[in-house]
């Protein structure tokens, strides 16, 4: 699995993502045998606690804070994670000399992305930029794998983007935007899982291709449109003939005559134009000379 830290790429070690470490790192920060510095620093404990408590009330106010619901305190004493949970929300207690405090937000973060040139499956030119929404679920692993979480986690929005864009092509990516984007938040989710981050969504925002590219889109969807009207109207004409065959079918020669007749009064006559009837019996005695 690859870890990103100011601007370099290693590898996490199988034993800093296991179940195992995990549970490790929440009971007693990491410390697997006890040496002289942790004697040491249990000694050094044990006594500010006895001065604490001789000096009350001066000292016992400098010891207490105050965390926020929407906040988690990390401590560190003498340099290592203190034993059991994160401290907060509410009032807790603290040894100021010897605990350093680390204060993680756990609201949801929406990190965006610039717009990245990309160059798709198609080698079509684009450019892309995204919206990435995560929160903080381990604030210890966030303060203990990752330094610089916030720029380490958009240097590695940016590299996903590159990389799920790059591998399609623009059809994909015009048909298929909500997957891309699922896909992107899969990878996301699973690089980020160790350093205690959970990603919540991403969301493809804009796409700016090339104005020739975007000439030649138009004029395809324009000739497409050109052909469909004429494939319709073809298809109209094709049905009124068939219903006129089969209107025409079915009149019988009194009623053909009849509408002859009144196709004759419809049609206006001017000095220009002389309409006059002729007798149905001549017209069938012409037409088959004519055919």
């Amino acid at each position: 699995m690859l870890m990103f830290a100011d601007n370099k790429v290693g590898v996490l070690r199988p034993s800093e993502c296991d179940p195992e470490s995990l549970q490790n790192l929440h009971k007693d920060g990491g410390r697997r045998t006890w040496g002289g510095m942790e004697i040491l620093g249990s000694v050094l404990t044990a006594l500010s606690v006895v001065f604490i408590v001789l000096t009350f009330p001066q000292t016992i106010w400098k010891c207490a804070k105050i965390i926020r619901e929407y906040e988690r305190a990390v401590i560190f004493r003498l340099g290592r994670l203190v034993k059991g949970r994160v401290k907060g929300p509410g009032l807790f207690w603290f040894i100021p000399w010897l605990d350093e405090i680390q204060t993680v937000d756990l609201r949801t973060v929406c990190l965006n992305i610039e717009p990245q040139q990309v160059m798709t499956l198609d080698a079509v030119p684009l450019r892309i930029d995204a919206v990435v929404f995560y929160r903080v679920v381990e604030p210890a692993l966030w303060v203990m794998r990752v330094q610089n979480g916030p720029y380490l986690t958009q240097l590695l929005a940016q590299t996903t983007l590159r990389a799920t864009v790059g591998s399609h092509s623009l059809s994909e990516l015009l048909a298929n935007r909500s997957s891309m984007a699922k896909k992107m938040e899969g990878v996301m989710d699973a690089v980020t899982k160790p350093w205690g981050v959970k990603v919540q969504r991403v969301e493809l925002r804009g796409m700016a291709l090339p104005r020739d590219l975007l000439r030649c889109m138009a004029l395809e969807a324009e000739a497409h449109r050109h052909a469909r009207a004429k494939l319709i109207s073809a298809q109209g004409e094709l049905s009124a003939s068939w219903a006129l065959k089969e209107a025409a079918s079915s009149l019988s020669p009194i009623a053909f005559q009849l509408r002859y007749l009144q196709s004759l009064s419809s049609v206006d006559s001017s000095a220009s134009v002389i309409v006059t009837a002729l007798p149905t019996e001549l017209l069938n005695g012409l037409l088959p000379q004519i055919a």
